[in-house]
């Protein structure tokens, strides 16, 4: 069992790397949301091993995974959407070039 928990902790954690990395090392913007999506399945994949493992019983896991699910969903939206409109209308998704976008 203890095997089984380390080994999702585990593969939670690596892929919450890639996606810290992801986000961190590039300037598209596509390419930055797909790290803040691993970065948050990462995160799912150990809020459902400490469920699992820890307290089967509650229902408390499965509804902090479906929260998680429904951010990954509205992030996902709201980024394709302003990457759409931007390269609508400037031809390009690079971070580097959205000096307009700032608040």
């Amino acid at each position: 069992m203890t095997i089984v928990l380390i080994v999702a902790l585990v593969t939670g954690a690596i892929l919450f790397g890639i996606g810290v990395y992801g986000a961190l090392s590039q300037t598209n913007l596509v390419m930055i949301m797909m790290g803040v999506e691993l970065m948050l399945a990462g995160a799912m994949v150990n809020l459902v091993a400490f469920w699992r493992f820890l307290h089967p019983e509650a229902y408390s896991g499965q509804m902090f995974v479906l929260v998680v699910m429904t951010v990954m969903a509205l992030e996902m939206a709201v980024g394709f959407g302003v990457a759409i409109t931007r390269f609508r209308a400037k031809g390009s998704v690079e971070m580097e070039e959205a000096e307009d976008l700032k608040g």
